[in-house]
């Protein structure tokens, strides 16, 4: 293979947890805008196992956050908008100007569908609009529509899809959540002026998506690009690469020891001189996290296999419910299934699985019990009770 670089396995796995904030230890002050800011976005999910994902992601990285935060972030000082990128996510309040081509691509994918189409014969969008312009910020249950029929798993009812395609397409915002459901208003209260006003044309707003997630990647594939936000497709990505100046083409060792082909952002010599060890802290990731979100990414650079089973049938499941990744300095080393119990006051252990080849001396599951500590503390519960065997 030729290319201008060639980037090894330990390399490549130490850039990409610093460029995620995992790198470091995490501890000291916290700035909240500028984490998610380094992030690029927050991934939002309803399961509360322990805490809601996108508040374990930012835990992850500063282990002085707590739960609170982020609702102020977004309801209040509103620094942070919610959106679509590969799923719903927050996303800093500067990035709403590039992201209008989003609007437009998700608001026109919903309205063609036929349940959309369905629900419109039910519900006035206007009406809705007319609502939320004269009662101020509405959540979906201050509407009374049903589905008809039976009800499927992903069934909405016809005020519950309206709304969506109408944040979808931009006309409503997200302007604040209690106890996680999502308050609709007009985006225009929502979103300030000097924000919503300026206008880019679409191969702007696909350059800034390019650049931005190959920054937050550190290198990566076309399709690493493309499935970093999720808000251009392959061929757009592609048409980008090829008319991109300051691409550095790189030959990226996988954990396998096998090449393959990447790109990388102009500075990336800059960032292999600087780059350092990550902390040998132990950490307990979330399923949402971003470093493992990407499973083909995962497998390449640490080779780790997993999958979230969430949704697989019980009897299908190859580990649990709700497992955890558990990474230690630059490598996987283990999976756990963890829940809490807030009333009880505690954490439970249902299941451990050392990775195959790792050891596990006490030294290591001192340090798990510490992170196990922690996590606890975060949701203010004072104990952890292992129900399965420690190896």
């Amino acid at each position: 293979m030729t290319a201008a670089l060639r980037i090894g396995n330990r390399q490549a796995r130490w850039l990409w947890l610093g460029a995620q904030g995992l790198a470091a230890a995490p501890t000291g002050p916290l700035d909240l805008p500028d984490t998610i800011r380094r992030l690029g976005f927050v991934q939002l999910d309803t399961i509360q196992n322990v805490t809601r994902a996108h508040h374990h992601i930012l835990w992850s990285r500063n282990q002085n956050y707590r739960e609170p935060m982020l609702d102020r972030l977004l309801g209040e000082e509103r620094a942070v908008f919610e959106h679509f990128t590969h799923d719903a996510s927050i996303l800093p309040m500067e990035y709403y100007p590039m992201w209008q081509r989003q609007f437009r691509r998700l608001g026109e994918k919903v309205a063609g569908h036929a349940s959309f189409q369905k629900a419109l014969r039910q519900v006035d969008a206007r009406q809705i609009l007319s609502r939320i312009a004269a009662e101020g910020p509405l959540s979906t249950h201050a509407f009374d529509t049903r589905v008809e029929g039976t009800k499927q798993m992903w069934d909405r009812p016809p005020h519950k899809r309206v709304l969506d395609q109408l944040w979808y397409a931009g006309d409503l915002a997200t302007s604040h959540r209690e106890n996680f459901a999502k308050f609709y208003d007009l985006a225009e209260r929502v979103i300030p002026a000097h924000h919503r006003e300026p206008l880019h044309d679409d191969a702007a707003q696909i350059d800034w998506l390019c650049r931005n997630a190959l920054d937050r990647l550190a290198f990566g594939t076309l399709g690493e690009i493309q499935r970093f936000w999720g808000a251009a497709d392959a061929k757009e990505v592609k048409a980008w690469s090829q008319g991109a100046e300051g691409l550095v083409p790189v030959a990226l060792q996988t954990r396998d020891g096998t090449w393959r082909e990447a790109q990388a952002p102009p500075d990336i010599e800059a960032r292999l001189a600087g780059v350092t060890a990550p902390t040998s802290r132990l950490r307990i990731i979330n399923p949402f996290d971003p470093v493992v979100r990407d499973r083909n990414r995962l497998a390449a650079l640490f080779g780790f296999a997993y999958r979230n089973e969430m949704f697989v049938p019980a009897a299908q499941r190859k580990w649990g419910y709700y497992v955890y990744p558990i990474l230690e300095g630059d490598r996987f080393v283990g999976r756990i299934e963890i829940k809490a119990d807030r009333l009880a006051g505690h954490v439970r252990v249902t299941q451990f699985w050392p990775e195959p080849g790792v050891a596990w001396p006490e030294g290591r599951h001192q340090k798990l019990a510490a992170e196990l500590a922690r996590l606890a503390r975060l949701i203010g519960v004072s104990d952890v009770l292992w129900e399965c065997a420690r190896v």
